[in-house]
């Protein structure tokens, strides 16, 4: 089978470090490739993968301010499709313009929606809901509207986050600091605790950033090392006593959650989005409905059993099982002519 992953181009593929749809791309491109399938990755020049690599664009977009968005990225999804006489399946991870090219060729597209920025984008997933087979990342993140061929959660690698039996005293917040990630929410709880945070993450929203978390940071109660990549992660997320998730919006999934959980870090987490398709209550961390519910969890970190984070996380949450779900689905496309429409509504 010839698979081209199309991968987004904000960001190298994998990630230096923040790029959490280039690192799921590679992620499922490597798992293939251990497989055999013959993938090409369409990324930035300087990508790394153990197939083989195309693209237009020498590096991210988000890395070289000097590289137009909307300009490479045109290039970037056009370049591909010139192609796609060459494959058996295309795989988009870019978002939303690879829908536009789909009916000008005869190969299957799949589409990983990694998540809905604004509803102001549903119609063109609408207009090409019977050309595309759509991939839900999360049950809680499938639109009514639209038809899916599959929800598939994410996979990690799980040999990159080692298991640490301990842990460490500190709090963990790991992601973008902005609203949705509930930067000043875990701020606020760490301290009604009187424990100390961690933070690790690319300041995304600099006014919220000024308000509710630089006032706050004093390199002892509150430190903020900033983008976390490598082995500075999974050392990070597994030397933290729990990692605090109280997100401000649905998220779609989360790869910090299961990232920590593999490491043997016990999640905290707003019940909100996929948060209760990730985290078993009670036995990888604690879902919970307000403040005060958090603050109170951060008390019961101890009860939980760090071994069995570890367990959830190599049981359901494999990139292994990753890949197999995502093959399963291209091996169905090929072997069925009707239409995808007729594939699950949600």
């Amino acid at each position: 089978m010839r698979v081209a992953m199309l991968s987004s181009i904000s960001w190298r593929t994998p990630p230096r470090g923040y790029g959490p749809w280039e690192q799921v791309t590679s992620q499922l491109a490597e798992a293939l490739i251990a497989k055999g399938v013959d993938v090409t990755l369409f990324a930035t020049q300087d990508s790394l993968t153990a197939g083989r690599l195309s693209g237009p664009v020498a590096q991210g977009y988000s890395e070289d301010g000097s590289i137009d968005a909307k300009t490479w990225e045109l290039l970037h999804v056009a370049h591909l499709f010139e192609r796609a006489d060459e494959f058996d399946i295309i795989h988009n991870h870019a978002d939303i313009v690879p829908l536009a090219f789909s009916r000008l060729v005869d190969t299957p597209v799949v589409t990983t929606i990694h998540g809905f920025s604004s509803e102001r984008i549903l119609p063109i997933y609408r207009s090409y809901d019977d050309r595309v087979a759509y991939v839900a990342i999360s049950d809680a993140d499938r639109h009514p509207d639209l038809t899916y061929a599959a929800t598939i959660h994410h996979g990690i690698d799980i040999e990159q986050f080692p298991f640490d039996p301990i842990g460490g005293p500190d709090l963990l917040f790991f992601g973008r600091i902005h609203p949705d990630k509930g930067a000043g929410e875990a701020i606020r709880a760490t301290m009604a605790t009187g424990s100390r945070l961690v933070m690790a993450g690319i300041i995304q929203d600099e006014g919220y950033h000024e308000r509710e978390v630089a006032p706050f940071i004093d390199g002892d109660r509150i430190r903020h090392v900033g983008v976390v990549g490598g082995l500075d992660r999974s050392t990070l997320l597994g030397g933290s006593r729990a990692l605090l998730h109280l997100i401000g919006f649905d998220e779609p999934f989360g790869l910090s959650v299961v990232e920590a959980m593999a490491c043997g870090t016990p999640v905290i987490a707003y019940r909100r989005g996929s948060m209760a398709e990730l985290i078993d209550d009670g036995v990888t961390g604690f879902l919970v409905d307000s403040f005060d519910e958090a603050v109170a969890a951060i008390g019961r970190t101890g009860e939980i059993d760090r071994a069995a984070c570890r367990s959830a996380a190599i049981e359901r949450f494999g990139v292994d099982r990753m890949a197999g779900e995502y093959l399963a689905l291209y091996e169905t496309l090929l072997r069925k002519p009707a239409p995808l429409g007729e594939l699950s509504k949600s």
